[in-house]
């Protein structure tokens, strides 16, 4: 589904959550078992690491992972998931 993010507001995923940012800026919410895997580039991220726009990510548990919106985004997501305010 489409999910608008204001800026500060912060998405939380669960577990098998597929995440692409369409518009916008944010950051990925990393656990202390690691971040979002950008299975198009191949790569984790960590905190605080920008997520580049139409690469998939996937949320591999449900322990707090999610994408900070640093800008007003859209973002595409299959699978469950939270929306905190700023």
């Amino acid at each position: 589904q489409v999910v608008k993010l204001s800026k500060g507001q912060t998405l939380v995923a669960e577990g098998g959550t597929e995440i692409v940012l369409r518009v916008g800026s944010a950051t990925a919410i990393a656990s202390s078992q690691g971040g979002l895997a950008d299975v198009t580039a191949g790569k984790d991220l960590g905190t605080g690491q920008s997520l580049t726009a139409n690469h998939l990510l996937i949320v591999s548990r449900t322990d707090g992972r999610g994408v900070l919106a640093v800008t007003d985004v859209i973002l595409i997501v299959r699978g469950p998931f939270t929306i905190k305010p700023q």
